[in-house]
């Protein structure tokens, strides 16, 4: 991987490696990070990534490589506004209108007592603790204060990208957290981000992350899915609500009013519509109410104007032209219904009871992906799960780049490769050109077009002898939601056969419960349900408790790593597809059908193929853990156009349909603890 890195940095070509598990992967590009003239930037999906990098595998790297250099290399993190404490926005918090408080919970000034109840006082005590750790803290990461805050407290005190006013306009500029970062982020070797902030980046033009030769995106398969958040845009009657308060001061009352009459429109509107896609163009309620916020929030901005160097109070200001220039170009772009845009219903569920959001995102991000991910730079994409069904091709298209063929690395040929490479490549730093080091953990398919290759570096697990893949082909296809009883019944024998130990996926939280409540009832296993506790605490519990089971849904398939044998069976109820109601999934196999191509075969089975594989990597996570990945969907063996296409995205445990065969190698284990 190392050496595969350092000939594309050579060729300008990008890069697609595929790494498991335990492969050394992050090393493997930060090495030849090294080799490059000026900073690298490497993005990530997770916090829990990120953190690995930083406190643990880059100051490893530095202590290696700084005989070799004369020098320790540096690194920073470089996070968006919103994640650093705001001090314009904290003096503020003291100032917000009664109405404006309600809304946002902000806290009471600093000198004075709090007297909120409930909830309210709760966040005012959070505020007050800010206001006095911002007398401390030198960075102002959100990151860096324990204990931490809840979202509403933390919102009182920093600032959002698009309601900054800049540091030259603040007053607070010299002394921003938020320019610190970027700063530092400027002077740094390697640059460490997150998929949302580079998504951003690549939206606003490319002047938030600082120029750079080579970028790494890490997680790579969840970079799409970032890139349509981002993209992303809603109308809320809350948001609306909002909007007018902070603009009421500057506009004139009958505007404010206007404003929020609209709002009061879309409430009504969004409370007549059914939830889910809006597929034959927006309701009668909805689009009136969407006029009426584009008329409203344009005669706002017009009387709100610029934002001057002598405006008295600059940063106020910008907040309320942000938020009315958010809503104003959300309403002009629903309004638009344009064939690239899918716009739905968003359901109570992820907002709250009562509450519901109008909102548009793209049907496609691969084309803002060529456009604007690969013009000078060199970018590495690299995840455990990139090559679906043997092949890169899906994921290269829904990155941006041209399909072709891929020539796939020999399995467990990667490790010892990649350490060798590691060596020469902080070797090379020496050397006046880029190093042109042979491939030795597998072949490299030379692309056309843009330029691109493909990697597969294998793994050091000997996954044929330390997992088994079982796919209960005996149980009938999965219809209703939730848990059928057979294999309910499964579940029961493959955990009896263990002891617990098992992590159970779910593709609902009906059926995990059903679930829970199954194996509750009729063992004596303890059993922690994702919902129960936060997500930290039953992790750690399952880990040290090996005879619990952990049932949960989609935020547990990846993410989780319980390496040894707290972990010996992971159980899959259904092959993952995306639900019917997904309104992006279900619009983007319908423009593949429209097309004349298979929509399932395009969109779904490829998502399924993902998150399948992420959540069956769950379980071999060292080279000495050993167990069973038990999918009770027949499906993976009977489905005839995807069933093999999904299992060749699986790591090549070994395969079995017998139910014997799996419960006698739990049994084993069992034994063997």
């Amino acid at each position: 991987m190392t050496a595969a890195i350092a000939e594309s940095l050579e060729a300008r070509e990008h890069l697609l490696v595929q790494a498991g598990t335990g492969t050394g992967k992050s090393l493997g590009y930060l090495a030849p990070a090294l080799t490059v003239d000026g900073p690298v930037v490497v993005s990530t999906a997770t916090l829990a990534l990120q953190s690995q990098l930083v406190d643990h595998d880059l100051p490893r790297l530095a202590d290696a490589v700084e005989p070799v250099l004369g020098r320790r290399p540096t690194f920073a993190v470089l996070k968006g506004r919103h994640h650093y404490l705001c001090l314009a926005r904290l003096e503020n918090t003291a100032e917000e209108e009664p109405e404006d408080a309600l809304f946002d919970a902000p806290a009471a000034a600093p000198a004075a007592p709090v007297k909120w109840l409930g909830e309210a006082g709760r966040l005012g005590k959070q505020v007050l603790r800010l206001q006095e750790w911002a007398m401390e803290t030198a960075t102002g990461d959100r990151d860096e204060l324990d204990p931490g805050v809840d979202d509403q407290a933390w919102k009182q005190v920093s600032m959002p990208a698009r309601e900054c006013v800049g540091a030259q306009r603040c007053p607070y500029g010299t002394e921003c957290f938020a320019e610190a970062s970027r700063v530092r982020a400027r002077e740094a070797d390697i640059v460490i981000t997150n998929h949302s902030l580079l998504a951003v980046d690549m939206l606003a033009g490319r002047h938030i992350v600082p120029p750079h030769k080579l970028l790494v995106v890490d997680e790579a398969h969840e970079l799409a899915d970032r890139v349509s958040s981002a993209s992303q845009a809603e109308l809320t009657p809350e948001l609306v609500d909002r909007a007018a308060r902070r603009a009421r001061p500057i506009i004139q009352p009958e505007l404010a009013e206007t404003l929020l009459e609209a709002g009061d429109a879309l409430a009504v509107g969004l409370a007549e519509a059914p939830a889910g896609r809006i597929v034959a163009g927006l309701p009668d309620a909805l689009r009136e109410a969407c006029t009426l916020l584009d008329a409203a929030t344009r005669g706002a901005l017009d009387k709100i104007g610029d934002i001057k160097g002598d405006d008295p109070d600059p940063v106020r200001k910008q907040q309320a032209k942000a938020l009315v220039d958010d809503i104003s170009k959300t309403a002009q772009r629903l309004l638009e219904e344009a064939d690239h845009d899918v716009a739905w219903v968003e359901k109570p569920e992820r907002l709250g009871p009562g509450r519901r959001a109008l909102v548009v995102a793209p049907l496609s991000v691969a084309g803002t992906l060529a456009t604007h991910l690969y013009d000078e730079r060199t970018v590495v994409a690299t995840s455990a799960t990139l090559a679906l069904g043997g092949r890169f091709d899906t994921v290269a298209r829904a990155l941006g780049l041209p399909a072709g063929e891929t020539v796939p690395a020999p399995r467990g040929a990667g490790a010892a490769a990649a350490r060798t490479a590691v060596a020469a490549a902080a070797a090379a730093k020496t050397s006046a050109r880029s190093p042109n080091l042979s491939v030795a953990a597998g072949e490299v398919a030379e692309r056309g077009g843009p330029g691109w290759r493909s990697l597969d570096v294998g793994s050091p697990f000997e996954y044929g002898k330390q997992g088994i893949l079982y796919v209960a082909a005996h149980l009938p296809r999965p219809a209703a939601s939730g848990l059928p009883e057979q294999a309910g019944e499964e579940l029961l024998t493959l955990v009896g056969a263990l002891g617990g130990r098992t992590l159970g996926l779910f593709s609902s939280r009906k059926a995990a419960q059903q679930a829970a409540d199954l194996v509750r009832a009729r063992t004596d296993l303890p059993v922690l349900l994702q919902g129960d506790e936060s997500l930290p605490l039953l992790v750690r519990r399952f880990r040290e408790d090996k005879a619990s089971c952990l049932f949960g849904v989609m935020s547990l398939w990846q993410g989780v790593d319980v390496p040894g044998d707290a972990c010996q069976l992971v159980v899959i109820d259904r092959l993952p597809f995306p639900r019917p109601d997904e309104p992006l999934a279900a619009a983007r196999a319908a423009a593949v059908d429209a097309g004349g191509g298979s929509g399932f075969a395009a969109v779904s089975v490829p998502i399924a193929a993902i998150r399948l594989a992420q959540g069956a990597g769950r379980l071999i996570r060292s080279h000495g853990d050993k167990g069973v990945v038990a999918v009770l969907d027949s499906r993976l063996e009977t489905a005839r156009g995807y069933g093999g296409f999904l299992r060749n995205s699986l790591p090549p445990f070994w395969y079995t349909t017998k139910q014997d065969a799996a419960v006698g190698a739990l049994k084993r284990l069992a034994a063997a603890n």
